[in-house]
């Protein structure tokens, strides 16, 4: 087992196995590659060049999308943090460009709004980046202060996608007594929150509005719950007109557009094996949806994404499909693939 450590604090671990395949076999899967029967799970194929791209094309995938850790480097010193992400963010771009056409690097960004304008506006000085993750859930200060003004400023102005991307998530263990369901189910309750508030307040403190060049990609986030949410601002926002007098006693602040028409404009989410989100596609549009494999974690549609593809877009017209699978994506990423 390798261990990730800062200031004698235990960031992660990397539990791989011996060339040969050793599992234990009281140990759950962890990973994709597992599962996909590779003995030499060892190598840690997606993190070897020519060993992701070998499980990429025995997928039938041509371009990865590449997020890094789920979760928000931590450290006391904030030079020593921000040092951290700039280190990743580095080694990532050093890592896709063996392979530009085909892989992509999601830089990360510290969720503090100081630091995470700086980092921004030097990869843009870099250059070569497309998308940066911010785990928008943390972000301190909250999405309305206007320390985070420059943030979104600078997402114009470089033309750097935002995303946001599911987190890890430290479930309690179930304990039907004392209330707690069991961990595969208590996740079903954790995960939407995570993208819940930080999606409302976009809306809400008149973010996107006041920045429509920004983009924002949410991964990992499932699209049921999507729909509901965006009408439900609609409605909202049609009584902040109806009922101005009311709104502007109790906090409002001057939206113009409809949300639905924001995120239209400016949202673009990712779906894995979803078949939910195939049937919403008229409300959440062709042309804003995504698949993705979620390579290699262990709900990964990897290496059977044909299949789960085939089975959720059988009913879809060929022009539909092709826009899921490959057209928006390029679209978004300026790809001419």
């Amino acid at each position: 087992m390798g261990l990730w450590v800062c200031e004698d604090r235990v960031w992660g671990s990397w539990r791989g196995e011996l060339p040969g395949g050793n599992r234990r076999p009281d140990r759950p899967v962890t990973s994709a590659l597992e599962r996909g029967g590779h003995e030499d799970y060892g190598e840690r194929r997606p993190a070897v060049t020519a060993l992701r791209l070998a499980d990429m094309d025995r997928d039938g995938v041509y371009t990865h999308v590449i997020y890094g850790p789920i979760f928000s480097i931590k450290a006391e010193d904030p030079a020593l943090r921000d040092a951290c992400y700039a280190a990743y963010n580095d080694s990532l771009a050093e890592f896709v460009a063996e392979a530009p056409e085909r892989l992509i690097g999601v830089a990360m960004l510290p969720p503090q709004a100081e630091a995470a304008t700086a980092e921004l506006w030097r990869l843009a000085r870099r250059g070569g980046w497309k998308q940066a993750n911010l785990q928008i859930a943390e972000a301190v200060p909250g999405l309305h202060d206007p320390a985070w003004q420059p943030f979104w400023k600078a997402l114009e102005e470089t033309g750097i996608i935002l995303s946001f991307h599911v987190a890890v998530i430290d479930l309690p263990k179930g304990d039907p007594a004392a209330g707690t369901p069991a961990a595969s189910f208590a996740l079903a309750k954790a995960f939407p929150g995570q993208f819940l508030d930080p999606f409302v307040d976009l809306f809400a403190w008149g973010i996107l509005e006041n920045h429509p060049k920004l983009r924002l990609t949410m991964a990992e986030s499932g699209l049921g719950w999507v729909p509901w949410v965006v009408q439900e601002l609609d409605h909202r926002f049609e009584l902040m007109w109806e009922n101005n007098g009311y709104w502007e006693r109790h906090g409002g602040i001057p939206l113009k557009e409809r949300p639905s028409d924001i995120f239209k404009r400016q949202v673009w989410a990712s779906f894995q094996d979803d078949p939910v989100a195939i049937r919403l596609l008229p409300f959440l549009g062709e042309g804003k949806a995504m698949w993705a494999s979620d390579y290699p974690h262990p709900d990964s549609t990897w290496p059977h994404s044909k299949a789960k593809i085939e089975a959720q877009m059988a009913d879809l017209p060929a022009e539909a499909r092709k826009a899921l699978l490959h057209d928006n994506a390029a679209r978004l990423y300026g790809l001419e693939i």
